[in-house]
């Protein structure tokens, strides 16, 4: 008896199919523990096979971290929709940022856990993407307050830093959420905008958190200094 012939698949259907493997792979094993063999056998193809459409363990990874990246932000900037006030921009953004993360935990691991930590070629690549998305923040708050028609000539530099901080806490609160059961994506977005939008708002109002004078005596503790709000001028 002959062998069985299986339906030949189109190439690109099979890639996906490897890259759908491999993700899933690195994102639960690791970059250096992950290995060909079963990368292979998880895709329903020989080891071989994905060689010849990937090359090599390092292509095939940079391959992943490219398909991932490319996914998450498009699905923030499908997210944010524009139009909205600045806060439900923010809130779409996060919430579709946040669902996208939940949804694609493998991926997720692969673009914030893996590729940073294994060499600065795959770190180039998570930046390439993790750039975008700030620099998509940056203008929303640029945006924002130009709307407000309160500082209509905000420094960008300093909404960068804005952006750069926002972008870290939601990494850092999409690990946090994708590690304990029962936090929705909707939660995860809610005590983003909790702990950020009360000074993003203020600041879209013309209010800014002045520092402390630290040039005066030492006060102690019981009479330190404490930072105030200030309209801006």
């Amino acid at each position: 008896m002959g062998a069985v012939k299986t339906k030949r698949m189109p190439r690109a259907v099979r890639e996906q199919q490897m890259l759908d493997a491999a993700v899933r792979t690195f994102g639960q094993r690791g970059y250096t523990a992950a290995s060909m063999d079963e990368i292979a056998e998880l895709a329903g193809v020989s080891k071989p096979l994905v060689y010849l459409y990937l090359n090599s363990k390092e292509d095939l990874f940079t391959a992943c971290i490219r398909r991932e990246a490319t996914a998450l932000t498009e699905a923030v900037r499908a997210g944010a929709r524009p139009g909205l006030p600045a806060d439900r921009q923010l809130w779409s953004g996060l919430t579709a940022f946040f669902t996208h993360t939940a949804r694609h935990p493998d991926g997720w691991a692969v673009l914030h856990l893996q590729a940073r930590t294994h060499g600065e070629v795959f770190a180039a690549e998570v930046a390439v993407m993790r750039a975008e998305i700030v620099a998509f923040v940056t203008q929303l708050i640029l945006a924002a307050a130009r709307d407000a028609h309160r500082d209509p000539d905000l420094p960008e530099r300093e909404v960068s830093g804005l952006a750069e901080a926002l972008v870290g806490a939601a990494e850092s609160l999409a690990d946090w959420a994708n590690a304990t059961p029962g936090v929705t994506a909707r939660q995860s977005a809610a005590t983003l905008m909790n702990f950020a939008w009360a000074g993003l708002g203020d600041l879209m109002a013309g209010r800014r958190w002045i520092p402390p004078d630290d040039s005066g005596p030492d006060t102690g503790a019981t009479g330190a200094q404490t930072g105030r709000t200030s309209p801006v001028t």
